[in-house]
């Protein structure tokens, strides 16, 4: 079984970096998951997926994971290009677009 180390995106929802800045190692899904036919509840058998270990660096999650015996890939982290915008540019005379209010 392999697993996935990565740095997640930081929340679209919200300006802050929060749970961005760990690495974190998670288990590839071993078997499918199933619809159970009484409740209708998506279930597994595999245990694994519950399981989510954060690092705080890339060097400590592959370290456990060698340690372990763990197979597993690295993905590249999500960097954000900073958008930096002014207030006042809403209010220029030579803005591209026409003030709509």
């Amino acid at each position: 079984m392999t697993a996935r180390i990565y740095r997640p995106a930081p929340n679209a929802m919200q300006s802050g970096r929060g749970k961005s800045k760990a690495w974190v190692l998670v288990h590839e899904p071993a078997s499918p998951r199933e619809i159970e036919p009484l409740m209708g509840y998506t279930s597994t058998t595999d245990t694994r997926a519950q399981v989510r270990l954060s690092f705080d660096t890339l060097e400590e999650a592959e370290a456990y994971a060698q340690k372990n015996g763990i197979a597993y890939h690295v993905l590249p982290e999500h960097r954000s290009t900073p958008k930096r915008t002014s207030y006042s540019d809403n209010f220029r005379s030579d803005r591209r677009t026409p003030w709509t209010h």
